[in-house]
């Protein structure tokens, strides 16, 4: 994950399987701009920021190897593994949403193999969680959060990201972040592009940050710099919040 410091990533989209109908009004919107990605203000309870790394170039670099093969190897997960896996997450992403009563969860659209999270979620609105996708407001803005539930109209925004069409700005309570990459400290390699950082610093109530994701992204070290911050927690289908 990098906030502040923008990287070259990958879209931030869902895959052709599972982009949803859009109609004549929908947008193709692009932009030269990486993706966004997740992070959160660490808060007290964490460690102190990191000094800035004079080797800020050469780390860049390392980060976007390293991020395509990450993707390329997550793309190659067998179908058996990923159902087995992906059952292991919903098991523990599960355990933990359910011990919060009714939050506004913000969460992403899955692609190229991530974990696809929309069933759980789907099912926990059931219970009164509400639900909400990021939207793109413009280059170096920070992210509007609009309400999602199963069936509400969809258009394409920027990067072909599916999106609400309409609805007013919401905070989440809770915000999930997709794995590229992550480390025993919890710092989260995504897709580089800095959104999150801004929207989080904007948002009026920091949100609780979880990163998502196969252990098959675990990494010695992100090399995190000044400008990354920790997820609050970690899911995988080995890792939960008795597993940090």
């Amino acid at each position: 994950m990098a906030g502040g410091r923008s990287e070259v990533g990958h879209p931030f989209t869902g895959s052709e399987s599972n982009r949803p109908p859009v109609g004549p009004e929908s947008t193709e919107a692009r932009a030269d701009t990486p993706p966004p990605c997740l992070t959160h203000d660490p808060g007290p309870d964490h460690r102190p920021p990191l000094a800035a790394d004079p080797d800020w170039p050469a780390v860049r670099l390392w980060r976007k190897e390293t991020r395509a093969r990450l993707i390329e190897q997550r793309c190659l997960i067998s179908s058996g593994d990923r159902a087995a896996w992906s059952a292991g997450i919903t098991e523990r992403l599960n355990r933990l949403l359910s011990s919060h009563a009714k939050p506004l969860i913000g969460f992403y659209w899955p692609f190229r193999g991530e974990y696809d999270a929309r069933a759980i979620l789907a099912g926990l609105r059931d219970r009164g969680v509400r639900l909400a996708l990021p939207v793109v407001v413009a280059k170096a803005e920070p992210l509007q959060f609009r309400a999602w539930w199963p069936g509400v109209a969809m258009t394409r925004g920027v990067w072909d990201i599916p999106i609400p069409a309409v609805g007013d700005p919401v905070s989440p309570d809770i915000l999930l972040a997709p794995l590229v990459g992550f480390d025993s400290g919890h710092y989260r390699l995504g897709y580089g592009g800095g959104f999150y950082d801004r929207t989080v610093a904007a948002l009026p109530i920091k949100p609780l940050c979880i990163g998502v994701g196969f252990a098959l992204s675990r990494l010695a070290s992100i090399r995190p710099q000044a400008h990354d911050v920790p997820m609050d927690v970690v899911i995988t289908e080995t890792d939960g919040p008795e597993h940090p």
